[in-house]
């Protein structure tokens, strides 16, 4: 039994849920989002919470459970608080910039890298903190990886892309060995 399943979804004020089929839609002050559920669960809306249970007694049914409950949270946390990402660039000369709907990055390439900001997220840039934020949890962290992967963390020197407070393991480089005979 799913023990994040067993726990039921509290409405927030201003947040309105609406089941139809095997889709729910949420709506609250930052935007709305769609999710299409399985089959193998059922969503309940009442007033103030939204209960879901496994319909069979199936082992695909048992791991859809608490992963519907959880995504249903975390569209509702989504359109109250929304979600957000830091990342940090570090090494000389690396820099970058948002213009428009783009990110325009240094990276020790022999040519700039540009990334487009995907509809529904925002970049801001402040020194050399990168911050994504937007309603969906899975945009904004698929968003983050993809950006951080451009220039991950090299361990050697710490240069590259990093989440804020993520612990970087240097690695001891060569060591340089007396001629002994």
């Amino acid at each position: 039994m799913s023990r994040i399943g067993k726990q039921s979804v509290a409405i927030p004020e201003g947040v309105d849920a609406k089941v139809s089929g095997q889709k729910i839609s949420i709506k609250g002050p930052k935007g709305s989002l769609n999710f299409d559920f399985h089959d193998d669960v059922e969503v309940k809306v009442s007033e103030k919470e939204i209960r879901v249970s496994a319909k069979r007694n199936t082992k695909q049914a048992w791991s859809l459970w608490g992963l519907t409950r959880m995504l249903i949270a975390n569209m509702i946390q989504g359109v109250t608080k929304g979600f957000e990402k830091q990342l940090e660039l570090q090494g000389v000369g690396y820099r970058m910039a948002v213009q428009g709907k783009k990110i325009n990055l240094a990276l020790g390439f022999s040519h700039p890298v540009e990334v487009e900001i995907p509809e529904g997220l925002e970049a801001k840039i402040e020194k050399n903190i990168l911050t994504i934020s937007g309603i969906d949890k899975q945009k904004v962290g698929q968003q983050a990886a993809s950006i951080r992967a451009l220039k991950k963390v090299e361990p050697y020197k710490g240069k590259g892309f990093r989440y804020v407070g993520e612990i970087v393991r240097k690695k001891a480089g060569k060591k340089a060995v007396g001629a002994e005979k």
